[in-house]
This record gives C-alpha cells, sequence and structure tokens, in this order.
C-alpha cells in the first residue's frame, strides 16, 4: 500500500482519511518502524492532527510510537483534551519530560486546566526556573498579555559594542525565531529599544556602540493589558514581536506572531459564540456532551422566550385593529422580521468594530448620523419593493402603511443594533454580548409597536 505522505500544501480531506487509515492498518500490525519512517516525511503540525483523528485507544499507542523528540514537538501542537488525555496514560517521568518541552507560555496555559493534584506532581519535579516562570504567568489576569508572553527573550545592552553583541548572540542557544528582534535595556532591564538583528550584521563599524543604533522608537506593552489590545497593537504597527513591560517599564517578556494568532482565532471565537447566544465555549464541540451543549444554550434561550412574550403582548393590544383589517397579519412577519435583520446587521457591524478598534467610543455621535442616512435609504427601498403589495392586498392605506412602517423599522432597528454594542462597551461589558437573537428580539418588540401604531393612525377602519 502506498499513499503520498509527503507534505501536501492543499491538505485535502482524501489525503488526510488515506494517511490515518494507513496509520490505523500500520498500527494494527505493530509495523512501528514503518510508522516512524512515514512520520518523518510530514511536518510535527500534521503528524498532531492526524493523532487526534485516531480513535482514543489508539491515540496512546500511535504516541509511543514516535520518538521521543519527534512526540515533544508533537504534543506542543496538541488540543487541551488531547494533552490531557496523553498525560494520563504517561508515566510521571515521560509526562514531566513533555511539560518541560513545553514553550514557557504553553507550558503554564496547560498546567492552568489540569486537576490540581496533577499540577502538584508535575510542578514539583520541575526545574526552578520553569517553575518559576510558571507562576509568573499564572500571576496575571487570565485575559491579560501577561499569560500568553514568553520570557526568554533576547536582550542586549546599550553600552555593548555591536561586535560585543554578535559574539553574544552566537553563544546563545536560541531558537532562530527568537533572534529577529533584539530589545535593548539599560543597567536596570528598563526597555529602550527594540532592534532588528540586521541593523547588528549590516553596520560598518563592529566596535560602535548599540546605542548608536538606537532610534527609541520602540512599541510596547503593558503585562497587565488585554490580549484583545496585543492584536491591535501588532496588526496596526505590522510587528513579528511585541515587547511586555510591567508598571515601572522593567521588560518581562514579548508576545510573538504565533501568539497573536491563536489570540485572534480564541477572541473571535468568543466573539461568534456570545453572539449566538451560547456563551463562551472553551472545548471542541465534536467531543462535547449533549448536556454540556444543552447547559451552554439553554440560559439564552430561556431568557429569549421571556423577552419574546412582550412581543405577544404587543400583538394583544392591537386586536381589534387586526380584527378590523386582516390584512395587516399578512405584513407582520415581513415587518417585524425586517426591523429584528437591519439590527442584527448593525450590531454585527459595529460590534466587530469596536473589537478590531476600527471604531472607538467617541466615534458613536458621527457613525449614528451615518447610520441614520443608511437605513433611511435601505428603509425607503424597502417600503417601495412591498408598497405595490400592500396596494394589491389593500389599497392605498395599507400600501402606505407597510411602507412607512418599513422605513421606520430599519432606521429604529439599525439605530438599536448599532447604539447597544457602544452602550456596552460605555459599561464595560463585553460588546460582543449584544447578539444577534437578543438584538433581534427587542427589534421584534419595536417592529410590532410601530407598525400597529400607523396602522391604527392611517386605516380608517382601525380604532
Amino acid at each position: 500500500m502506498s499513499y503520498p505522505w509527503e507534505y501536501d500544501p492543499s491538505h485535502n480531506t482524501k489525503v488526510f482519511h488515506d494517511r490515518l487509515d494507513e496509520l490505523e492498518e500500520l498500527l494494527n500490525q505493530r509495523q512501528f518502524d514503518k510508522i516512524r519512517q512515514r512520520i518523518q516525511l510530514i511536518e510535527v503540525q500534521d503528524t498532531a492532527e492526524l493523532l487526534e483523528g485516531l480513535a482514543k485507544a489508539t491515540q496512546i499507542l500511535f504516541f509511543r510510537t514516535l520518538p521521543r523528540k519527534t512526540a515533544s514537538a508533537v504534543f506542543a501542537y496538541l488540543s487541551q483534551p488531547a494533552k490531557e488525555e496523553l498525560i494520563s496514560h504517561l508515566s510521571d517521568e515521560d509526562s514531566l519530560h513533555l511539560v518541560k518541552s513545553l514553550e514557557a507560555d504553553d507550558r503554564a496555559a496547560f498546567l492552568d486546566e489540569l486537576p490540581a493534584a496533577i499540577v502538584k506532581t508535575l510542578t514539583q519535579k520541575l526545574p526552578h526556573e520553569q517553575l518559576r516562570e510558571v507562576q509568573l504567568l499564572l500571576g496575571y489576569p487570565a485575559d491579560s498579555v501577561g499569560r500568553v508572553m514568553r520570557p526568554d527573550y533576547v536582550a542586549i545592552h546599550k553600552d555593548w559594542t555591536i561586535q560585543y553583541a554578535l559574539d553574544y548572540l552566537k553563544d546563545l542557544n536560541q531558537d532562530a525565531t527568537r533572534l529577529n528582534t533584539l530589545f535593548v535595556l539599560d543597567e536596570d532591564n528598563i526597555l529602550l529599544d527594540a532592534l532588528h538583528i540586521r541593523k547588528l550584521a549590516l553596520a560598518r563599524d563592529s566596535s560602535d556602540l548599540i546605542a548608536d543604533l538606537m532610534d527609541h522608537k520602540v512599541i510596547f506593552i503593558e503585562a497587565t493589558e488585554n490580549q484583545e489590545k496585543a492584536v491591535e497593537m501588532m496588526q496596526h504597527y505590522d510587528l513579528n514581536s511585541l515587547p511586555v513591560v510591567d508598571i515601572d517599564g522593567e521588560l518581562v517578556g514579548m508576545v510573538t506572531v504565533d501568539d497573536i494568532l491563536d489570540i485572534a482565532e480564541a477572541e473571535t471565537t468568543k466573539d461568534f459564540h456570545k453572539m449566538g447566544s451560547v456563551g463562551v465555549i472553551n472545548f471542541s464541540i465534536s467531543e462535547a456532551s449533549p448536556v454540556l451543549l444543552y447547559r451552554k444554550r439553554i440560559g439564552w434561550l430561556i431568557l429569549l422566550v421571556f423577552v419574546n412574550i412582550f412581543a405577544g403582548l404587543a400583538i394583544a393590544t392591537f386586536e381589534d385593529t387586526i380584527t378590523a383589517v386582516v390584512a395587516l397579519v399578512f405584513f407582520l412577519p415581513l415587518i417585524i422580521g425586517s426591523s429584528g435583520n437591519a439590527g442584527s446587521q448593525a450590531s454585527t457591524l459595529m460590534v466587530r468594530s469596536l473589537a478590531t478598534g476600527d471604531v472607538e467610543l467617541r466615534d458613536w455621535g458621527r457613525l449614528i448620523i451615518k447610520e441614520v442616512s443608511v437605513a433611511a435609504a435601505l428603509g425607503i427601498t424597502m417600503g417601495i419593493a412591498i408598497a405595490s403589495i400592500g396596494y394589491w392586498r389593500g389599497g392605498w392605506d395599507l400600501a402606505a402603511v407597510v411602507a412607512l412602517s418599513m422605513v421606520a423599522v430599519v432606521i429604529v432597528g439599525s439605530l438599536m443594533g448599532m447604539s447597544l454594542p457602544f452602550l456596552l462597551s460605555k459599561l464595560k461589558i463585553d460588546p460582543a454580548t449584544a447578539s444577534a437573537p437578543l438584538i433581534t428580539s427587542m427589534a421584534d418588540i419595536l417592529g410590532i409597536l410601530i407598525y400597529f401604531s400607523i396602522a391604527v393612525a392611517i386605516l380608517p377602519t382601525s380604532g
């Protein structure tokens, strides 16, 4: 049997499942040498994905088959549940080796999710320096930059000569990617600047001081800042790494591009979950139990049930109007649906813009004027579109009711959807809480009141 194990940038589903099938067959046949040969042909990230695609009972056998160095690299790319599952089946010595092989920030994040008894066993045997790093990172708030920073940065001093700095870098046992940006410190470890290694390599006179290369334009972030702020700054300034300082300006770590990608993915996922009214989900949907998914979703749904009761009460208030002009019922789903949809659209745009830093609280006044004009144009267009249907169902009076109602509900729904995220931000609440279902339900209630109020005012047979 032969399969294309070389790196495939398309990583299509067929190739992935072919590899899984062959792995399972080789494992069943206990052909461990062939497995090791296959694994040498692909990246460790792909190996980690293949491992998680195997049945749980087979994952342990496959992982034990890997060379120790490869196993450590693969372990770093596994999901938290997969790491915990492996650790539970390995000896204390093997578990400790894997934990020690993780990057400092990954090690802290992994230990933070483990049961206390396992953490105690592992941390008692960690080298002092690694234990200190774990305690440092876990000492910061959960969503802070300090939790995800890497404390193993490369620092040089301003009074070093360029040649001395280059010799120092040659002696370091560091990942090459860490050497791209060098952080310049003073005698008190206060951050002064950040230099690309290219500046040192291309310097004409190696006897010059590091201070001669500095421009003092370093961009940095405090360790207690929210992780989303780090994402914004690295995107805005197009940085490969961002130095992290404490309140006194002392360098304590750095955030790198791969950290930022993980943070951005996690924050975007969290916002989508909140906007879908399911709360924050930090587990795999495919492996979650029905009971857990039920608990995550039922709270908001029950709340929205009670919110929508007000929509029923609003309709009941206009029973006489509905009885007099039954044709109004024909347009009711259309009117309230348009109100909710407009609100949901505006809310989604504002939540995302606030999250990315594209807009700020001070922009509310300018944006609300723009939103009124856009919503009015949308409402007029939609009103004209349904006016002819209104005329066909009940004449000019009904056409006027549905057209005016459409304009009004789209404007009101849009303004509500745009304003609520700003209000929540002002109250220091995550604007993603302005979820689409909540905005839709609130806009539905207002849409009903607006629609029937206009009907009462215009239709001669009503009231």
